[in-house]
């Protein structure tokens, strides 16, 4: 497994997401993909607090069990509200160590902004729990480049290394700003919903009916409205011709692109089996060229 720079920590080029965990496993079937991943070497398992009611983090600090010292343990607190108060990052901080059954965490992400709350005051209190040896690292989710700029700004009071947005073949406008701009500033960036969902694997198509269980046949909302549109499902369709011709996959193709990407850390993947786990592994091992690249800008740029 190649490992990447995420900020000061070095990852495996692919994570594993863990929020499966407690939602569609239970703590057996969640203990067999942590084990699968650790077997091919990943060493960045990234949860939250609010993934499966708090059991994605139980699941995950039993199924390391002594491997936690060799791994990098992310999670993510305030999804609520979203709340980034410092009484919510002191307490969500107890809680998950708690689930985690760890004595420190090694990247704490502030998972939505918090307009209610100074970033100042979330810092701080991040900052006093990194001084008492709480947490090792900060990071934070869903920021734009604005306000990943205003968090840069404050970093006398703690340094945020590492930023995780949506980003994939078919979720493109973090290209623009926010990846140049952590590339420039060495703040690593993990990209989440890598398959947007599972669009890109090839399971929906435009003239057929949704697959049963699957992401977007059973859940809705607005994140499902906002990919689940026609000129996506066209995409999906033009990529899945290019990789027939390629002699590749969509999951392949949606990986080793967001490799490519410059300043991107690692690609966090949920897996439900360890053959997922196994698969995602494989899929980040092309090497796309120039000319390739320049195809696939053309293929999704309907």
């Amino acid at each position: 497994m190649r490992t990447r720079e995420l900020g000061p920590l070095t990852v495996s080029e692919i994570g594993l997401g863990c929020n499966n965990f407690g939602r569609r496993l239970d703590a057996q079937e969640s203990a067999r993909v942590i084990s699968a991943a650790l077997d091919v070497g990943i060493t960045l398992f990234d949860t939250a607090a609010m993934y499966g009611g708090g059991l994605s983090e139980s699941y995950l600090g039993r199924g390391l069990g002594r491997a936690r010292e060799h791994v990098v343990v992310a999670t993510k607190f305030g999804h609520a509200g979203p709340d980034a108060s410092a009484a919510t990052v002191v307490a969500s901080c107890e809680d998950s160590l708690r689930r985690l059954g760890t004595d420190r965490i090694d990247l704490f992400q502030i998972h939505f902004p918090d307009p209610a709350t100074p970033l100042s005051e979330t810092l701080e209190a991040l900052a006093a729990l990194a001084s008492a040896g709480k947490i090792a690292h900060v990071g934070c989710s869903n920021f734009d480049v604005g306000l990943l700029r205003e968090l840069h700004e404050l970093r006398h009071i703690v340094p945020v290394v590492s930023v995780q947005n949506q980003l994939s073949l078919l979720a493109r406008a973090d290209e623009d700003e926010v990846l140049p701009w952590c590339a420039a500033n060495g703040v690593g960036y993990l990209p989440y919903f890598p398959l947007a969902g599972g669009l890109l694997t090839g399971k929906y198509s435009p003239h057929g009916d949704a697959p049963t269980g699957a992401r977007w046949t059973v859940q809705s909302g607005a994140r499902r409205d906002e990919l689940m549109t026609e000129r996506n499902l066209e995409v999906v369709e033009r990529l899945r011709g290019y990789c027939d011709e390629k002699g590749r996959s969509l999951v392949e193709l949606s990986f080793s692109w967001l490799l490519s990407r410059t300043g991107l850390s690692s690609v966090i993947a949920g897996a439900t089996s360890s053959e997922q786990v196994h698969a995602n592994v494989r899929s980040a091992g092309w090497q796309l060229t120039e000319e390739e690249l320049v195809e696939i800008d053309e293929l999704t740029a309907l």
